[in-house]
């Protein structure tokens, strides 16, 4: 039979997609995606869109629920996209990440067997983001919120409950003020209006916070009105910064900053080690786990004291750093030259003698560094969500380090990049995800690979 338009079918969901969407096949074997669904559900779903093999549906009725799937506790949960995993329970949640990790290692790597390690839990699956970075929109009045899954249409959201509660009260400070001033939000269509997002981090350990506002143009009117309103309402606001932005992009933040109030920067302790944070600054956005994932990339790359370690993807140095006094020397690259600089700042303010960073693509430095004669013992890579040049991952193997600890936003582009170190004298010995984005349906994978003396 072939699925049309509105059709209304039962399928049993049996598992979900890398976005979070159950998955189901029709009894002439046809797959259905539909999201807000768990595995062990049996659902009547409504058509939505046909193509030749597969479909995608919505949920018109729960026939059975699954074991797992729970009642939403966030009344935006479905709308904005992020939080798909918010209906299902964790111990399910986590099932899912680790056979998703699993199901990437077997069917893009061609692994068989590998060793993969529970997922390491999140101990705080709510409030656990230390940043935010919220759309501005509104023909009328200003809306701060969220985009809607696949689209630039803002969902307002008054308190997320993956923030702190008051990242929802800075929110409520800001929108009021600038309705009240009769001020605009950033229209893409049309390039006019004043504010594009609003930018909040927070120094968890210390308690420091940064407001950083992403606007079209240099400013907005009365900022010391708005200022004197978020000093007063949250007294251990450290920084006030102005993010000029004025291109046609996607990306959020512009390469201008004007420090309003404060300093521009935050300070945060990570692994016992002081971290300074800007609004440019890489820094992941769950500490708690962060420390935890740092600890098994330590623990993978087995550091003895007297190695040469190499960070590639360095970001501002926070992994390499928390390993510096374990090995001999640490060089780190990143292509962000504001990173770099934070990394070697976070060096001086940590007393870290034996590290240096370098501005440049992670495959030409490599490529320079094997030139100079200089031999990594120990590699970490920690790339973006599309993973490594095969090119790199050729110049890693050229440099014949002892060991090399991946660590992966994506399962997908991991596996793929593993089984190229496969086939460049390497062998994968383990896995372990760490679970820094609770009901969201990203997963960090940590891999140790170690160089095959027998091939």
């Amino acid at each position: 039979m072939d699925l049309r338009k509105n059709d209304i079918i039962k399928l049993k969901i049996t598992s979900m997609t890398a976005q979070g969407s159950g998955i189901g096949k029709t009894e002439e074997g046809i797959v259905v995606f539909v999201p807000n669904t768990v595995p062990g559900d049996f659902i009547e779903a409504r058509v939505l869109k046909t193509k030749k093999t597969y479909a995608y549906g919505k949920i018109e009725g729960i026939i059975t629920p699954s074991e797992g799937r729970i009642e939403p506790d966030c009344a935006v949960s479905e709308k904005c996209g992020g939080c798909v995993y918010r209906h299902i329970d964790y111990n399910s949640e986590t099932e899912i990440k680790f056979n998703r990790v699993k199901d990437a290692m077997e069917r893009i790597g061609g692994f068989r067997g590998i060793k993969i390690n529970p997922v390491i839990k999140n101990d705080r699956i709510d409030r656990y983001r230390n940043k935010a970075q919220l759309p501005a929109g509104g023909t009328g009045s200003v809306e701060l919120g969220f985009y809607a899954a696949h689209s630039h249409r803002i969902i307002p959201c008054r308190d997320c409950k993956l923030q702190p509660e008051f990242f929802g009260e800075i929110t409520e400070v800001v929108k009021s003020f600038m309705n009240e001033t009769g001020q605009t939000a950033y229209d893409e269509k049309t390039g006019k209006g004043k504010l594009r997002h609003l930018y909040i981090r927070y120094a968890e350990s210390t308690g420091e916070l940064m407001i950083c506002f992403v606007v079209n143009g240099n400013g907005l009117k009365r900022e010391d009105e708005l200022i004197k309103r978020l000093r007063e309402g949250f007294p251990n606001l450290k920084s006030v910064i102005f993010n000029s932005n004025k291109e046609n992009t996607n990306v959020i933040l512009g390469s201008k900053n004007r420090i309003a109030f404060g300093s521009p920067y935050i300070t945060d302790v990570l692994c016992g080690m002081s971290f300074k944070l800007s609004p440019l600054s890489f820094y992941q956005v769950n500490r708690a786990q962060a420390e935890k994932l740092y600890t098994v990339a330590k623990e993978y790359a087995e550091l003895s004291g007297d190695e040469v370690l190499l960070d590639l993807y360095c970001g501002t140095g926070t992994i390499g750093l928390t390993m510096a006094n374990c090995c001999k020397t640490l060089i780190g690259v990143e292509i962000v030259p504001d990173a770099v600089e934070d990394a070697g700042e976070n060096a001086r303010l940590n007393s870290i003698e034996n590290a240096r960073f370098i501005c440049a693509d992670a495959s030409s430095t490599a490529k320079a560094l094997r030139s100079e004669g200089i031999k990594p013992d120990v590699v970490i890579i920690d790339p973006p969500r599309k993973g490594c040049e095969p090119e790199l991952i050729g110049t890693i193997a050229e440099m014949e380090p002892e060991r090399i600890v991946y660590v992966s936003c994506d399962p997908e582009t991991l596996a793929r990049d593993l089984r190229l170190f496969e086939d460049s004298n390497y062998s994968v010995e383990e896995l372990t995800p760490v679970d820094l984005f609770s009901r969201t349906a990203h997963i960090e994978t940590v891999a140790r690979i170690r160089k095959d003396e027998n091939r």
